[in-house]
């Protein structure tokens, strides 16, 4: 038993009942063992008396200072070490070890990712199932793993998060580290609050925000078990591009076309050659070849494999291209040539290039894997592969570049009392002001004679609107009037607005109405923030207007940002192309758009956790500036 131990283990495995899991790592702690992988079921999974175990266990391990991994988890595997706490299928054959650090919360399909690494030849140095997560989580397990200088990138599948921050403080520290971590997140469709006041709220799904704080620090999304290992062989073996140049060759012209149309759909390049590249092509390939890009070589190459060697050099030698996909197939009876011309290319070039080996020997791609190339399974996965090369590199290079503006964020002093659930029109007003967001003039009004006062000091044209705690949606209520003229259009407007808003909710307050200036812009957008109960304060920005919820164009990201990370949310929106002006109507200032979005992120920031939701929509974005016209808070 455990008090019967010379000395105190290194690793405990807790292979026990449920019911005798606490006693047991209670004794642990006693003797000194620092760490404990569970894998006994029988707690949280299992309803609330097993939720209430669990806890009982995290605690007794705290006491203790015990760290667990688990309960109800596969264990863990350390390649390097031959360390098998586990009872994974995976380890009953050869566990390889190899540049990818593999975290799991699931135990059964990070099984089939692990076998299914192996048998496309590529090695987990770790592999972490970490179950239910009482103590350490996923987070902790992906920083610990990336330290590790034997390991390039980091490879997760993630059902579902509570330790935002730890995911955070993980992905900084693997920008730092210029490890990439490709996630495959499942829940892609799960909604989040339903019940939500805002436009912002029902917008924040769980699987929008986890993608937009992915993209914000760097992390990699994988759309399935097959694309996250596709991208882990290209990072564990390619430098990465400087560049969205992608240069194909091929020796078949249909998959050329098909590698160009999939590199246009993810936003990449596929650039003329230059007429020098050419020349140098054309001196190289058959006469019947094509020496655009893609570049097809034809079947000649077969017999002839130097064509292979010279047409890469040629293109990667092109200022355009960034890196190279070579597409070709079989080729079993030319293995040994094939090798030796991808050793030397491998050697010589400066530039990246991807191998695609359709049904290609495993002899040979297990050598060019002895020469740490990226090999990959298709045509279209190759370029997804380099899509995701790409953005890695746009992320590392955007990290360093901001790094000075992200520490010189200031956050507005926001620490006076704002009343529960939906605030004053007004009070919401100075809070956006003291954090530096534009807004249109505004007064509320209690009766007519005041928004006569108003309309005054603001000047004509003016927008009037209900100001109701009861009635966030106010155009439904009938409640909004623009293009307010003259002094008999305000007290038009003031009785009509106040009449609709009495036969639409009989029952609500009314505090009077809201009198704005009126603003103009060329395109309306929506800009909000929201209270994540992973991630915490996250902005969003996209376009707005009354059909923003349908649209669902929007992008988010954890606050505070620059805005530097304010353009990017811009550039990443499918209608971006909107803000550079269409039918003749002036671009957007772009730059004025981003400010609003980070002063925006850094009110989130500041007001934390006691910031549920805030709208503002729209914003009227033009040539001249961005302004927000109407704020829900």
């Amino acid at each position: 038993d455990i008090d019967a131990l010379p000395e105190a283990a290194d690793l405990a495995i807790v292979a026990l009942p449920a019911k005798f899991v606490v006693e047991a790592v209670e004794r642990l702690g006693a003797k000194g063992v620092p760490a404990a992988v569970v894998f006994s079921s029988g707690f949280g999974e299992m309803g609330e008396a097993g939720k209430a175990e669990e806890a009982r266990l995290a605690e007794v391990a705290r006491a203790g200072g015990v760290r667990i991994c688990g309960p109800n988890g596969l264990g863990l595997i350390n390649a390097f070490e031959g360390v098998m706490a586990t009872f994974t299928q995976y380890g009953y054959g050869d566990v390889p070890a190899g540049p990818v650090g593999f975290v799991t919360q699931s135990g059964a399909f990070g099984t089939a990712i692990s076998a299914l690494a192996r048998n496309r030849d590529t090695g987990f140095g770790y592999f972490v199932n970490t179950g239910n997560e009482c103590d350490v989580g996923f987070a902790e397990v992906m920083s610990q793993v990336l330290t590790d200088e034997r390991i390039r990138v980091g490879a997760g599948y993630i059902e579902g998060l509570t330790d935002g921050a730890g995911l955070v403080a993980a992905a900084e520290a693997a920008l730092d580290l210029a490890k990439p971590i490709v996630v495959t997140k499942v829940g892609r469709s799960a909604a989040g609050a339903r019940a939500a006041a805002s436009h912002t709220g029902s917008l924040a799904g769980e699987d929008a925000v986890f993608d937009g704080v992915a993209r914000q620090y760097g992390m990699v999304r994988a759309r399935n078990e097959e694309h996250m290992l596709d991208m882990v062989e290209a990072f564990a073996n390619t430098k990465l591009p400087q560049g969205p140049g992608v240069g194909i060759i091929t020796q078949s012209g249909g998959a050329g076309v098909l590698m160009a149309d999939r590199a246009e759909e993810l936003g990449l390049s596929v650039p003329e050659l230059a007429e020098e590249t050419v020349l140098r092509l054309k001196g190289v390939l058959p006469a019947f070849g094509a020496a655009g890009n893609p570049v097809d070589l034809t079947a000649q190459f077969i017999v002839e494999p130097a064509i292979l060697r010279d047409s890469v050099k040629a293109v990667l030698d092109d200022p355009a291209v960034d890196i190279a996909v070579i597409w070709f197939q079989l080729m079993d009876q030319f293995v040994p040539e094939l090798v030796e011309i991808f050793r030397e290319l491998k050697a010589e070039l400066e530039k990246p290039f991807i191998a695609v080996w359709v049904a290609g020997p495993d002899d040979g791609i297990a050598a060019l894997h002895e020469l740490e190339i990226a090999v990959l399974r298709g045509a279209e996965p190759a370029i997804d592969a380099v899509a995701g090369l790409v953005r890695y590199a746009d992320a590392l290079a955007e990290w360093a570049e901001t790094k000075e503006a992200r520490a010189a964020i200031e956050l507005p002093d926001l620490s006076g009392d704002l009343p529960s659930g939906i605030v004053p029109s007004m009070a919401a007003r100075d809070a956006l002001a003291a954090a530096g967001v534009p807004l249109v003039g505004a007064e509320l009004a209690a009766a007519v004679e005041e928004a006569l006062e108003a309309a005054e000091e603001f000047g004509y044209p003016l927008a009037m609107k209900i100001e109701s705690s009861d009635l966030p949606h106010k155009t439904e209520a009938g409640g909004v009037w623009l293009g307010v003229k003259d002094a008999a259009d305000v007290r038009a407007a003031f009785d009509g607005i106040v009449a609709n808003a009495k036969r639409h909710a009989p029952d609500a307050k009314i505090d009077g109405i809201v009198v704005q200036e009126m603003a103009s812009g060329a395109v309306e957008l929506v800009v909000g923030l929201k209270r994540d109960p992973v991630f915490g304060p996250v902005v969003m920005a996209g376009l707005g207007g009354v059909f923003v919820e349908v649209l669902r164009d929007v992008a988010f990201r954890k606050c505070p940002v620059t805005e530097a990370e304010a353009l990017a949310m811009l550039d990443e929106l499918e209608g971006a192309a909107m803000l550079d002006g269409v039918r003749g109507a002036a671009p957007v200032d772009r730059q004025a758009v981003a400010e609003l979005i980070a002063a925006t992120s850094h009110l989130g920031a500041a007001m934390g956790d006691r910031l549920a939701e805030l709208d503002l929509n729209p914003v009227l974005a033009g040539p001249d500036g961005a302004v927000a016209v109407d704020w829900l808070m």
